[in-house]
């Protein structure tokens, strides 16, 4: 029984410095390799959102499109077909397993609380970037913070991962299930459940995780920061990280 519960402890420990340090947990690749399909809500169906949205269509799950303009989502879930749907956010959010949120910086604040009741305890993939220009000073806060430790604040009780903020959509609808080594997608979260399932989402959408560490490291691939804007493989990204493989 001692050795049981030391051999668990040391488990536990390992799986926590391998986190810290970049390396993907085992349990990733077990929740990468899963079949069934997910419910996910997508909140601001733009260059983003609607991208990764229909990649994760294609790969065989629910998605519900949604934003100000449900013209434009109805129409979008039509071109994608079957397995998407529109409505409107809050009908995204309650419908989702898993949110992804891609919107202007500034909306977070009232976002979160229009959606505050369909927040709590769900996974939330946060792509949302400050721009001072469009976001004002709000957004200079947030770089000076890192998104990591401001955007929680805006989405209470979710369970936030940075992703899919640091490529532009132009890559993610170019590059996505490439030849080869795939483009990488760097993720920084606090919850492990929620990082394996971005993960799992991720090699679904055709990119490559490389999970970064805590929510506090999510500054390292930040807007203005060496990584961003970059279509990097995951040995590109690590390197460029600091992250050994």
């Amino acid at each position: 029984m001692k050795h049981s519960r030391r051999s668990f402890l040391q488990g536990a420990a390992a799986a926590a410095a391998g986190l810290a340090a970049g390396a993907l947990p085992h349990a990733l690749h077990a929740q990468g390799s899963a079949s069934q399909s997910l419910r996910i809500g997508v909140i601001g169906s733009g260059r983003v959102g609607g991208t990764v949205g229909e990649l994760w269509v294609k790969a065989g799950h629910q998605v519900m499109f949604s934003s100000l303009d449900l013209e434009h989502d109805k129409a979008l879930a039509a071109r994608v077909g079957a397995g998407a749907r529109a409505g409107a956010p809050k009908q995204a959010a309650a419908f989702g397993e898993v949110l992804l949120v891609s919107v202007p910086y500034s909306a977070l604040p009232q976002l979160g609380r229009d959606l505050r009741d369909s927040l709590k305890g769900k996974i939330v993939l946060d792509t949302c970037n400050p721009i001072p220009g469009r976001d004002g000073d709000m957004a200079l806060e947030a770089r000076a913070k890192g998104t990591g430790v401001a955007s929680p604040r805006f989405l209470p009780g979710a369970r936030l991962v940075r992703a899919f903020n640091s490529v532009g959509h132009t890559s993610l609808q170019s590059e996505a299930h490439r030849s080869g080594e795939r483009v990488a997608i760097p993720l920084a979260a606090d919850d492990a459940v929620a990082l394996q399932t971005a993960a799992r989402l991720v090699r679904d959408a055709g990119f490559e995780p490389v999970a970064v560490g805590p929510l506090a490291r999510a500054k390292e691939f930040d807007p203005g920061a060496p990584v961003f804007g970059r279509a990097l493989t995951a040995a590109e990204l690590r390197r460029g990280l600091g992250i050994k493989p």
